[in-house]
């Protein structure tokens, strides 16, 4: 007996698997390639920093932007790791209306703007009213948005409400709270597409000779029409410099997931406390008003059968 013990005592120990850090690396880079390859080709998340689309979208917002309504190029890939060309595959032009995302010639930033002429169009704007092929685009005067503070400030503009662009909308609100009173109006373009802008001050670029849009170009402005650096605006203003090649554009906005107050930080722990719960799920398709829809600029849509059942009554919403 004692000398089965001892046997069992000298066997050598079994050896420790040793830990595959090959393999873990392997299996890490195909995520990441996997993620990179969704965000590129599928969709991919995206953050608003500044003001220059409200009233529609607030700093803070993060959104959803799909890669493949418009086909894919150099600026669809996440990090534009491509280098920067005219290519495009199965290319389809942005339709009216559209909420995209930008990349500005000479940067890598992402704007986001909105599509207010196709290629081909001739467009102007007299007294900041949009003039698209000889015709006034419809403005119709909105109630005023109360837009908080808060989806307003940004590094650019730490005192929101405060600067001459917004002179006289700082108002106390009857909780107390400040906030921004923006005039609002209607733009409702000829394929129907209908939404809000901000029409704060006469600015600048509230007149502008009219130009043609080359071919595979699109001309873009944002919805807070006296505070967005866009197509009206030179490169060296940090504007898009007049018309934009489709191709510079990575993406159409879908709908926003959810929102933060400023200050959140990177810790989801914190974020419930400053979650804008009523900002969650909204659709940033524009409403289409079938009865503003003119001409051949009707065939250009391509609104799902849901957003065509959707009536001006329940654009409203929007606010």
């Amino acid at each position: 007996m004692t000398d089965a013990v001892n046997e069992i005592a000298k066997a050598p120990a079994a050896a420790k698997p040793r830990f595959d850090w090959l393999g873990e690396i392997r299996g890490l880079a195909f995520m990441l390639l996997a993620v990179l390859a969704f965000h590129s080709i599928v969709a991919k998340p995206f953050y608003i920093p500044s003001a220059s689309m409200l009233p529609n979208l607030w700093v803070g917002d993060r959104l959803v932007v799909s890669k493949y309504p418009y086909g894919w190029n150099w600026s669809s890939a996440s990090f534009h790791l491509l280098p920067r060309g005219g290519w495009r595959i199965w290319p389809r032009d942005p339709d009216y209306g559209d909420i995209v995302i930008v990349v500005p010639r000479g940067s890598d930033a992402d704007y986001i703007k909105r599509v207010v002429a196709r290629p081909g169009d001739r467009i102007a704007v007299v007294a900041g009213q949009i003039v698209l092929n000889g015709q006034k685009v419809p403005q119709a005067v909105e109630p005023p948005a109360i837009i908080p503070l808060g989806a307003i400030i940004s590094p650019e503009d730490p005192d929101p409400c405060t600067s001459a662009s917004y002179f006289g909308m700082l108002a106390r609100q009857p909780s107390g709270a400040m906030a921004c009173e923006m005039p609002i109006l209607r733009e409702t373009m000829p394929n129907g597409a209908t939404y809000l802008v901000a029409d704060t001050h006469n600015g600048e670029a509230d007149n502008q000779p009219e130009i043609t849009v080359p071919a595979d170009h699109v001309f873009l402005m944002g919805d807070n029409r006296g505070n967005s650096a866009d197509s009206r605006f030179a490169l060296v203003e940090r504007g898009l410099g007049g018309p934009v090649p489709i191709s510079d554009i990575g993406g159409r906005a879908e709908f926003t997931t959810f929102s933060l107050e400023p200050g959140a930080g990177w810790n989801p722990l914190h974020w419930w406390g400053v979650l804008r719960k009523h900002r969650a799920g909204r659709s940033l398709r524009p409403a289409l008003d079938p009865a503003a829809c003119l001409g051949k600029a009707c065939g250009l849509s391509r609104f799902s059968q849901t957003d065509r059942k959707q009536t001006l009554g329940g654009m409203r919403d929007e606010q």
